[in-house]
Parts: C-alpha cells; structure tokens; sequence
C-alpha cells in the first residue's frame, strides 16, 4: 500500500499500519513495500478477478461496516468460486467517504479480518484514498487451480444442462425488502432476504466440481436470464430455461404467489451470486453424485440448444417477456 502524504485524521501509513497490517499475508511485508511477492504452488494456475462495492449503489451509507467489508470480499470469491478457483490473496483498494471516522475503519477491518480468516485468505496490499462523496471498495482478488482446468462462460455447446446453485431472487428481494419490509411475510423470512442481499455467500465448495465437470460457468451477480444471456453469447449457443425448475426459497415464493410481477424481479435484479454452469450429458449421473456431498442444493434448470438468446417458459408453455432481463451498472434500472 502507498504511504502518501493526506489529511487523514489518523494519517494512510498509520491506518494501514494499524488495521491492516495485523492480517497482512507473509509475502506482503507487513504492507510497509510498495507490493507483494507471490509464489504460486507448483503446477497450479492463478485466476484473477476484481470487483467493487458502491455507496449508495451496492449498499446503504448505514449498513454495518463489518457486513460491507464481508459483501466486497465475497463477491469477489463468487467470481472465483464460478473459475474453479480456490481463493488465496486479495488487494484491497479503500475509497473513504467524506464521512468516514475512525470507528468505521476500526469496524470495516474487523469484518474483512474475519472473513480473510474464514476464506484461508492473505492480505497483500492495496490503498486507501478520499473520494470526496461515498464510500467505494475494490478488491483484487486471486486464486489458484490446477493448470488446465479453468472454466469459462466460453464452452457451453448445444445439448448440454444447465444447473444453479442455490436459490435464485433471494437478493433482487433482499434489496427491496431492506428498504421497505414486505407485508406479506414474516418477521424471519424479512430478514433472511435483507441478510442475503447483505452478505453473499460465495460458493466455493463447488470448485472442484467444476473443475471436474464444467464445459462453461459464471456467477449471478445481475439476473439470473441476463447472466445466462451472457454465457449463451460467449460460447455461441442459447438456452431455454423452465421457470418452474428455478429453485425459489419459501421467502421468494411466498411473494410471488402474492404479486406475480416478482418473478420477473427474481429472475433479473441479480445479488444472488450464485453459480451457473453446464455439463455433457453423459457426465451428469456422475455430477449428481458429487453434488450430495455439498451443504447447498443445485439444480438443473435447462438445457443448451442451437441458436441464439435465452428463452424462459412460464407453466403454462408460453415464453416470458422480460422489460430488462439484467441489473445495468450504467444506468438506473434497479
């Protein structure tokens, strides 16, 4: 991390020196160098990703600063959870608010320490700057996976099945249900919407399968049919996708049977950061029996064919029409 001179009220290289450098991995020279020094395990790929989290975008000025440090972190190891990346270093790049104080570093660090920990993490560097309005963070994040068995949104290929994990719409409704609880359910299912917008949680246990099994895979950050577009287009192929196989939690369920327009919500809003991938025919007994072993469920929701773009079938056989069918970052549509 840099140590440029500011007008911090605790100043960088002390901020650094005291929240920061307690977790710091080993080649990170107790982040007093200007960079870090890597070493990749022998005969192991590294795969990286970056993302960023957004005051006022991605989550409220008020939100815990422990719960916004573990949603930086963790949409980053979804990213490599969806590669078949084992998660190792991350970088971190520390945009403060005009209202920041101590308290909220204090706070912000505890909760990134703690998932750093619970991930078998490294803390490598990164830089902590103003940015004059709200609260941004950017994590660089890397893993590592045998050489040869990267999975990319680029192989999916015509008769091929489409799985998920997870449940799917549980953050489009977290989102809604943080700013203003639904009537409609209980006190337990509010709050296990708003801790799933709040806290993702990356599925990295299934990095081996993919590795394993995979010909195409990425994580569901902006809609389920928006995300699968994307897959579709990188590997030439489209997709038709049942909407009664889409795995819902009783929370989502619920509101749907209320108000049928929040199918379209689930399936395109996005902050699920879940996993999408497909597989052979021919391997998915075999898959199926890997996946008991995991403590989340996966589900075939479709399947590959021919052709361009995604279709999504209601019960009755007929296809949905979608106004948007992913959350944009370049405009306001959520």
């Amino acid at each position: 991390m840099n140590s440029r001179k500011n007008n911090y009220q605790l100043s960088e290289f002390l901020l650094i020196k005291k929240y920061f450098a307690p977790f710091a991995g080993e080649g990170a020279f107790n982040l007093s160098d200007d960079a870090a020094e890597i070493i990749p395990t022998e005969s192991m790929s590294l795969v990286i990703t970056q993302d960023a989290v957004a005051e006022g975008i991605h989550f409220f000025p008020d939100d815990p600063p422990q719960l916004i440090a573990k949603k930086a972190l963790r949409v980053n190891l979804s990213d490599l959870a969806a590669k078949g990346a084992d998660p190792k270093y991350i970088s971190l790049s520390l945009g403060l608010g005009s209202n920041w104080n101590e308290a909220w570093i204090s706070d912000f660090a505890e909760g990134l320490a703690e998932d750093c920990k619970a991930y078998g993490i490294q803390l490598t560097g990164g830089d902590t700057f103003r940015t004059g309005g709200g609260f941004v963070i950017s994590i660089t994040a890397i893993g590592e996976l045998p050489q040869g068995t990267y999975t990319s949104r680029l192989g999916a290929a015509p008769h091929e099945y489409l799985y998920v994990t997870g449940t799917v719409g549980d953050g489009a409704l977290g989102l809604m249900a943080r700013q203003a609880r639904f009537e409609g359910l209980s006190v337990g299912e509010n709050e296990f919407l708003i801790d799933r917008y709040l806290v993702p949680n990356p599925r990295i246990e299934l990095a081996n399968i993919l590795q394993c099994f995979a010909t195409a895979s990425m994580d569901i950050s902006d809609g389920l049919v928006g995300d699968l577009e994307k897959l579709c287009e990188a590997s030439g192929v489209a997709a038709e996708v049942k909407s009664s196989k889409i795995p819902l939690s009783t929370a989502v369920q619920k509101q749907i049977t209320s108000e049928s327009n929040y199918l379209q919500t689930a399936l395109t809003g996005g902050d699920d950061y879940e996993i999408l991938f497909t597989v052979k025919p021919e391997n998915c007994d075999a898959l199926e029996r890997a996946l008991s072993t995991l403590p989340f469920p996966v589900t075939q929701i479709g399947e590959i064919i021919s052709g361009q773009g995604v279709k999504v079938f209601d019960t009755d056989g007929q296809v949905i029409e979608f106004d948007q069918t992913s959350y944009d970052h370049s405009g306001e549509n959520r």
